[in-house]
């Protein structure tokens, strides 16, 4: 008889249920994780609320886990070890994926969505995606696949030294964009934060100033003391965060697009066209050279991953309370950030 475990099932919007279902076995060049904390990304909630494509699988790619089994030629990992995993699996032999631009295959399949994802006791993936995290705790390792992306946002950016930056959005994105910001060398962070909990959090990560949503004034003021080199919008959905990006921005300015869209949203193209402006579409992650951007959110992670643990995991939910801890989510006035599904 084939051992069991649990995993999650999205029956539609807001419904979701813990069922039993055969437990995998690796294959080869795949490692097996027990699945050790999984974060409810905004992603997750987009299609929690309707407003996005519902998996077809588990959901869950915010993961970290101890390695319960390795499939055949396995030799980078061994049972036992504690990783933290890139978000999804590419074919690993096309072109893109032979020059570390992985996150361009055409074969890319993502965890949570059409690969089945951390909400689960286990969890099987290619050995390649997965990056060894030493004694860390698993919950600050989750954080790992959010500070990846914002760490690619902020490098394809070009980013320099003692530049300004403005990250639009205080939710996880942008809270590690602030992070990988001031790890990029930028001489000032500003943020906008909705909540209080928020803007705690950013002060905490290293912003200089954070503007509230009845502070446009003020933060169009700030633009024209000294120009923003780079703004950061994480926000997505069907914000009207990109004009706000557009007018923040200075002559010859960047702005790289972290959040998820679900609807068109308004853009002021006259003004990107008069200040020449580069807009940066970031998804997920790649390796540029001899590193990967997961190499650098592990480093971040063993240098402030406790200083990280504590301004963002606000809650923790055992699988089995997965229902109730989407619902704390979802009300970010429950003063929630973070909220991860760990069973420690």
């Amino acid at each position: 008889m084939a051992t069991t475990m649990r995993s999650t099932r999205v029956l539609g919007p807001g419904k979701i249920e813990i069922q039993e279902v055969a437990q995998p076995d690796p294959g080869a060049g795949e490692v097996v994780l027990a699945v050790g904390a999984c974060g409810i990304c905004g992603t997750d909630l987009h299609w929690y609320h309707g407003e996005f494509i519902l998996p077809r699988t588990c959901p869950g790619h915010e993961i970290a886990g101890t390695v319960a089994s390795t499939g055949a030629g396995v030799t980078s990992l061994k049972e036992g070890d504690r990783v933290t995993v890139e978000g999804f699996a590419a074919c690993g032999h096309c072109r893109y994926c032979l020059a570390g631009d992985y996150h361009y295959c055409s074969g890319m399949r993502m965890f949570g969505m059409n690969l089945a994802g951390g909400f689960a006791d286990y969890l099987a993936m290619p050995a390649r995606h997965c990056f060894a995290v030493g004694g860390m705790d698993l919950a600050t390792a989750a954080l790992g696949e959010p500070l990846a992306v914002a760490i690619h946002g902020v490098r394809i950016s070009g980013l320099a030294i003692g530049q300004r930056v403005l990250v639009l959005g205080a939710g996880t994105i942008g809270l590690m964009a602030v992070m990988a910001a001031r790890a990029g060398g930028a001489g000032e962070v500003l943020v906008t934060a909705r909540r209080p909990q928020q803007k705690a959090a950013a002060l905490a990560l290293g912003a200089d100033r954070v503007f509230g949503d009845t502070e446009e004034n003020e933060l169009y003021a700030a633009a024209m003391e000294s120009p923003i080199d780079l703004v950061i919008e994480s926000v997505g959905g069907a914000a009207s965060t990109l004009d706000v990006a557009v007018r923040a921005s200075r002559p010859g300015g960047t702005i790289c697009l972290l959040g998820v869209y679900t609807k068109p949203v308004p853009f002021p193209g006259m003004i990107a066209v008069g200040r020449e402006l580069t807009i940066k579409g970031s998804l997920v992650y790649n390796r540029a050279g001899s590193r990967a951007d997961f190499d650098i959110a592990v480093d971040l992670l063993q240098r402030q991953g406790a200083l990280l643990n504590e301004t963002l995991i606000t809650h923790r939910f055992p699988l089995a309370q997965l229902s109730e801890a989407f619902a704390i989510a979802s009300d970010k006035t429950s003063g929630s950030i973070k909220v991860t599904i760990t069973e420690s």
